[in-house]
């Protein structure tokens, strides 16, 4: 019988899969715990619909992140940080702290997750900041710290 999986079901397929099992493993376990549907017209025609509108999504997610990284790349952030003597400074610069400087000075909601820094700013001057918005984009964002006065 083929079923059509509507979760993941171990050691036979990811949701959205179409499958071929016995007919006593269909009906008294993928049926029974609605782990999937039976692969008729009706369902195969609504899965492909699902999959058609979750390609459209995907691709408009794609775009927004595109667009979001022409914007983060066109802008910078300055931020200050105190410093002892001979410029070394006292402190850090962390991804929440860039994150809420980007909002402030940019208007930008960036999630602190997507900025991927190794580790945290700790010297003067200008530092390009990765900022991954979506799996296929990945925006540079230019950090310029200075000393606080």
């Amino acid at each position: 019988m083929k079923v059509i999986l509507t979760e993941d079901v171990k050691a036979l397929g990811k949701a959205g899969e179409i499958v071929e099992v016995s007919d006593g493993y269909a009906r008294n376990f993928i049926l029974k715990k609605k782990k999937g549907v039976e692969a008729n017209s009706k369902n195969l025609n609504d899965l492909k619909l699902k999959k058609a509108n979750d390609d459209k999504l995907k691709e408009e997610q794609y775009e927004a992140a595109k667009e979001l990284g022409g914007k983060i790349e066109a802008g910078k952030v300055e931020m200050s940080i105190k410093t002892g003597e001979g410029g070394k400074a006292f402190g850090s610069i962390a991804s929440k702290e860039i994150a809420a400087e980007v909002k402030e000075q940019m208007g930008l909601e960036i999630d602190k997750k997507k900025i991927q820094l190794k580790e945290s700013i700790k010297t003067l001057g200008t530092h390009t900041v990765p900022v991954k918005l979506h799996p296929k984009v990945t925006a540079e964002l230019k950090v310029i710290v200075t000393e606080e006065l």
